[in-house]
């Protein structure tokens, strides 16, 4: 399953206060105003449609044609053909398709995906013609597809995963820390991690090096206002994100980080796994990896509530679905998006992989409340990530602008600084002016592409 790094949980998500959010999304509009050029219903759920999923055969086969099978026998006037394509490409092969007006009617969106097609129009307003809707969903998953300077709401969510903190406790209890007080705040997170580091005399590590999976979430975290009020200009050259990449390349010096780490070309659940990681990543899925194949790390290892910093925010990623703006068949297209993201389809589909429910009245599933005896990470992470996104707010997201080429030029920056090859203050400016100009790039291209 494609689940994207939590990073863009703020992240990313992703995905810091709610001000910020506001800001950073351009959320003013009403969604339950329709836009312009929408679909209309005719109250038909009939006609022939294509669904298009990402990277979901061969493991969820029988799950997905289960849920088409079961929306077909209840509207038989309905078939829906199902395509599942891989994720290397995808996003090239979706806008090819837009521009060959062969877009499917359902299409499976992650968040790059989905900003491409909806900044061009492609996808239909889901507020304004199933005003219903935003009731069905948690607020941080709903919120993340609406559209800087756009009313409306583009896209059902479907599934998510909120951002948990895992660490081994055994490891912890060495370096002096107490498992009952896990780091709150980016600030207590290194603080910690330099303890390690001292402690350990180099045999462990606290967490990875490479900022690709921090940022922005731990700016966001520190209160860095990523984006101006418009949305339309980067400012997170802060004196609080100098703060950040020089605690980042003190804790590499230190040996808090592996060395090679730094380019991304260790395992982290290799490492963690061996037990010379106390940090594991910050997603319910990687408890599961470590279950399978580190049995021994996998009872050494805690579950807690994400660092959320001064503005008390997660991150969460999430899928969703979107129905194409011109499709043939709005009734059957919008009634099927809907199916596939309600509560029980949503539950069945948690089971089988590790990812939660958008969908409020899925989240409510005894599931994802039992915690059993309280001692079992995997169950215990599914409990807390569940109680987490309750309150998952879309300013703990990462905003839309961030998108992946102005993270790997944020990141590039970032290496230097933490390699001590450039001065933080000098990475962190010209991180931001990469990043302003990428922005204002794209933005000259969504322009032009709408008066097309």
């Amino acid at each position: 399953m494609p689940l994207r790094r939590l990073t863009r949980l703020c992240t990313t998500a992703l995905l810091a206060g709610s001000l910020l959010a506001t800001a950073a999304c351009g959320v003013s509009g009403s969604e339950g105003e329709a836009s312009d050029e929408q679909p209309e219903r005719t109250g038909k759920v009939s006609g022939q449609i294509t669904f298009r999923t990402l990277q979901l055969k061969p493991t969820f086969t029988d799950y997905i044609q289960g849920v088409i099978t079961a929306f077909e026998k209840k509207h038989r006037d309905v078939k829906v053909k199902w395509e599942d394509v891989p994720g290397e490409g995808y996003n090239e092969k979706l806008v090819a398709d837009a521009q060959a007006g062969q877009l499917p009617d359902v299409i499976n969106l992650n968040t790059d995906s989905f900003q491409l097609l909806a900044d061009r129009g492609r996808l239909a307003d889901i507020a304004a013609l199933d005003p219903e809707a935003k009731g069905d969903f948690i607020p941080g998953a709903w919120d993340q597809y609406r559209l800087p300077g756009k009313k409306g709401v583009f896209a059902y969510p479907w599934y998510v995963t909120p951002e948990i903190l895992t660490f081994n406790k055994k490891l912890y209890a060495e370096a002096g820390l107490d498992e009952d007080k896990p780091p709150a705040t980016v600030e207590e997170y290194f603080d910690q991690a330099e303890q390690i580091a001292r402690t350990s005399g180099g045999q462990v590590a606290a967490f990875m090096a490479d900022p690709q999976g921090r940022l922005p979430g731990d700016w966001q975290k520190m209160g860095v206002p990523i984006l101006n009020a418009k949305g339309d200009a980067f400012t997170f050259n802060t004196a609080k994100a100098v703060e950040w990449a020089e605690r980042m390349r003190d804790l590499y010096q230190q040996g808090a980080m592996p060395k090679e780490s730094l380019t991304g070309s260790q395992d982290i659940n290799q490492l963690y796994g061996s037990g010379k990681l106390v940090f594991g990543p910050g997603s319910p899925g990687f408890i599961k990896d470590i279950k399978d194949n580190a049995p021994k790390i996998y009872a050494q290892t805690a579950v807690g509530e994400a660092i959320t910093g001064k503005l008390g925010h997660i991150g969460i990623y999430t899928q969703s679905l979107g129905v194409r703006r011109d499709t043939k068949h709005p009734d059957a297209a919008l009634e099927f998006a809907k199916w596939v993201t309600n509560g029980p389809n949503q539950v069945a589909f948690s089971k089988k992989a590790t990812i939660y429910p958008s969908n409020a009245k899925g989240l409510d599933d005894p599931y994802f409340s039992d915690k059993g005896d309280g001692t079992d990470p995997e169950t215990m992470a599914r409990v807390i990530g569940a109680e987490e996104l309750r309150d998952a707010q879309l300013d703990a997201n990462t905003p839309v602008q961030w998108t992946n080429q102005v993270g790997d030029a944020v990141n590039r920056e970032m290496h230097k600084a933490i390699k001590g090859d450039r001065e933080p203050a000098e990475a962190v400016k010209r991180a931001e002016d990469a990043a302003n100009k990428i922005l204002a790039t794209q933005q000259k291209q969504q322009k032009q592409q709408q008066k097309q």
